[in-house]
């Protein structure tokens, strides 16, 4: 009988310790993971209580709370919320929170620092603090009707380059976050965003990787630079080349020699978009360092933005077969519109590649200063020398581009195969040396331009337009 008391007790002892290293675990490793899952309605019923803070960007309020007749706190989106959507978020009683509004619930909600569930039991009268974008408003609704009007799918991401501050994140197609706070028209709401094959819930600047296309190229010839290469050295223009060990040839554009020549420079290939020289120097360059310019750029990084992102990939890198494919932006690289503006706001910023932002800074609701975000460099992804050199070959490739109308903009225009029969994606980044703003632009599926739709025909006009009606900024290095 005692012995079937003490297994007993040992027993019951021994599930109160797992459950108490359960709740730690909870409380001190998960809280983060449980407390913003958008599926918690908790953490949206508990924002209701208190003033939230208000999320802004040049001036304008792009979220805001105020009180209903119940005394509790309801969001509302006022400046530009479809242009703004896939960014600021919503903060939903019935669908949780997403965008910034998720990823900065803490600062918003006056949460900062305190683990939530002292701040229950201390039952404080909270009130959020605000925060302020890098967004430039007029940049970003530029973004977004350059692609909505045209009735593109895709994004525009814009950077100012010496600091690493995100302008734009243009997405199309978008949503207007009123209508899922607002009771009358939430459910129909949802039901068609979330039916919707084009997602226009996902931020597709930051979180939508596409293979690349030709724009990869730039870091293929970066990869090209450290290795010796020039740009008079000499690589083939011939309308196709075999992949190594194998029976696959991949073709210049519309099966032509590189400029009508089977021998080109490294500066004609890249102007005229050659695969077949970019493939040899590809391979000649080898693995090892195709991989660490690929990662110098960003490609594969997560960046931690407060908001959703994806990382992209280079995709393994087998044998010589698979590094030729790879080497012009097609197998298994992809990448994402911000950062492909990143990479060539690495080479306008004189190869370093600084820490993205999206937050300028956080304010009490007296607008004094909580913290300000300072300019941060991640790597050196190339020389000085070697990105002036890739600047000359960008300005190049640019006056060669469809629409070229004179200006002065270092550029690189893709077209990515990613299907049989279906319309390319098309590409286009650049920068201006004259300004402190880069861009990065991608339209999905050809936009409406079918199969023979390229860079330079579809996605090079918006980029343009949008580093035309840039602000001018001083360059802080």
């Amino acid at each position: 009988m005692n012995r079937s008391i003490r297994w007993g007790a040992l027993f019951a002892l021994l599930l109160i310790l797992v459950l108490l290293v359960n709740i730690t675990i909870i409380q001190a490793f998960s809280d983060d993971k449980y407390a913003n899952n958008p599926l918690n309605s908790r953490g949206v019923i508990e924002a209701q209580q208190i003033p939230r803070g208000q999320i802004s960007a040049g001036g304008q309020v792009l979220a805001q709370s105020n009180a209903n007749e119940e005394g509790n706190f309801e969001r509302s989106y006022p400046s530009m919320p479809v242009s703004f959507g896939p960014v600021v978020g919503y903060l939903s009683n019935q669908f949780g929170a997403a965008g910034a509004e998720a990823g900065f619930n803490d600062v918003l909600s006056g949460h900062t620092g305190a683990n939530k569930a002292l701040r229950i039991l201390a039952q404080e009268d909270k009130h959020g603090n605000n925060v302020e974008l890098t967004l430039n408003p007029q940049m970003q609704a530029l973004a977004y009707e350059q692609l909505s009007n045209n009735g593109y799918e895709g994004a525009i991401a814009a950077i100012r380059p010496s600091t690493g501050e995100i302008l734009a994140l243009g997405s199309s197609p978008s949503f207007d976050p009123n209508q899922l706070v607002n009771p009358a028209t939430s459910d129909q709401t949802w039901a068609e965003l979330t039916n919707d094959p084009a997602q226009p819930l996902i931020n597709k600047a930051t979180q939508e990787t596409l293979p690349p296309g030709s724009i990869f190229k730039i870091i293929t010839t970066a990869a090209g630079l450290q290795k010796g290469y020039s740009p008079s050295s000499t690589l083939t223009g011939a309308s196709e080349i075999t992949l190594p060990n194998t029976n696959t040839q991949l073709t210049n554009y519309a099966g032509q020699a590189c400029n009508g020549s089977d021998q080109v420079t490294l500066e004609t290939a890249f102007k005229f978009s050659c695969n077949t020289a970019f493939v040899q120097m590809g391979i000649d360059v080898g693995k090892d360092e195709v991989e660490k310019k690929a990662k110098a750029f960003g490609i594969g990084e997560h960046y931690d933005l407060g908001i959703p992102t994806s990382a992209g990939s280079l995709g393994d890198l087998p044998d010589a077969a698979a590094l030729g494919q790879s080497s012009i932006g097609q197998r298994d690289v992809t990448m994402t519109a911000l950062q492909a503006a990143i990479m060539a706001g690495t080479v306008a910023n004189k190869g370093s590649r600084m820490q993205p932002t999206i937050v300028d800074r956080v304010t009490k609701p007296d607008l004094s200063e909580v913290s300000s975000t300072k300019p941060e460099k991640i790597t050196q992804a190339v020389t000085e020398d070697q990105a002036k050199t890739l600047e000359q070959l960008m300005i190049a490739s640019e006056r060669n581009t469809a629409g070229y109308d004179g200006n002065r903009f270092a550029s690189k225009t893709g077209t990515a195969e990613h299907g049989d029969g279906l319309a390319p994606h098309t590409w286009y980044v650049a920068y201006d040396p004259n300004n402190d703003v880069a861009v990065g632009v991608v339209v999905k599926n050809g936009g409406n331009h079918g199969q023979s739709a390229t860079g330079g025909q579809v996605a090079a006009p918006l980029g343009r337009a949008m580093l035309n009606a840039a602000p001018a900024m001083r360059r802080e290095n």
